[in-house]
């Protein structure tokens, strides 16, 4: 198994782990829970003024990887013009954002982080030096 193959599976996983399913029966289960969550969060943007909320993002990646969760709970990731690119915001109620996507987000993004550290440190181990060590500090 490769490396990508490798994190795919534990992105599974994790993903698996929010919704609660290990078997493919329980994954069937955790679909339908999804669309739940999707028919909820959707009640509940029509019923009622949701809280705006601004994340602000290192990188593409975990950019592209929270809009991506976004959308999976049917949520519209947006930023305001003007604002700058490291900007993410969304309308969520505060309980689901705190409770289910911020948690699922922050172990996705450990995991892709992980991956993307030793997929950057072996290329240049292998294609530019094989010392690919951070630089050593020293005292001023």
């Amino acid at each position: 198994m490769t490396n990508e193959q490798q994190l795919r599976e534990k992105l599974r996983k994790i993903a698996a782990l929010f919704e609660g399913a290990a078997t493919a029966g329980e994954r069937q289960a955790a679909a339908a829970a999804i669309e739940r969550i999707r028919a909820a969060l959707n009640d509940a943007v029509q019923t009622q003024p949701l809280p705006e909320m601004k994340i602000s993002m290192a990188d593409q990646w975990q950019r592209r990887l929270f809009s991506a969760l976004c959308r999976r709970y049917g949520l519209e990731p947006y930023r305001y013009k003007g604002q700058r690119y490291t900007t993410v915001m969304v309308r969520a109620p505060r309980s689901f954002f705190n409770n289910t996507l911020w948690p699922e987000y922050l172990e996705l993004q450990a995991a892709l982080h992980s991956y993307l550290n030793e997929a950057t440190k072996r290329i240049i181990r292998e294609e530019v030096y094989r010392d690919a060590a951070e630089a050593k500090e020293r005292a001023g």
